[in-house]
């Protein structure tokens, strides 16, 4: 595996890390929305990854990345709950809440900052790798 498909599963990891960062900030933001229908309820979203893989030869598959397959809509049901008083009840008293579970969006968002991160330094590694061998090449 060379220093250029290093550079670029780092950089895929981190177009990806960055799509589950903006969806999970989605589901945060929109937590404690309410709607007056099931359909209108906004529903918790994650991306989908797959490993890119390259056939070098009949025996092994060398990475070249991650993939960003979609988003999809979480298929955990959404809150209903009976409040008959408040503005955006329907016509039999219920809101509707997103399926959104907080402390699980806030963990996600933590394992997605650090692996972005750990993408980061491997990029910042092979850089400076490379900035070694062009040194080499040059009798330093």
């Amino acid at each position: 595996m060379s220093l250029f498909n290093v550079m670029n599963i780092a950089s895929t990891g981190m177009g990806a890390e960055a799509v589950r960062l903006n969806t999970t900030a989605s589901n945060i933001a929109n937590a404690n929305s309410v709607s007056s229908s099931y359909e209108a309820t906004y529903k918790a979203r994650h991306p989908v990854f797959a490993a890119e893989m390259d056939r070098a030869s009949q025996d092994q598959s060398i990475g070249k990345g991650v993939q960003v397959l979609g988003v999809v809509e979480s298929q955990r049901p959404l809150q209903i709950e009976y409040s008959p008083g408040h503005p955006m009840a329907d016509q039999n008293g219920y809101i509707y809440k997103p399926n959104v579970n907080v402390v699980e969006e806030m963990a996600d968002m933590m394992s997605a900052s650090k692996a972005y991160e750990t993408n980061v330094q491997v990029a910042d590694t092979t850089k400076r790798i490379f900035r070694r061998v062009l040194q080499l090449g040059q009798g330093q």
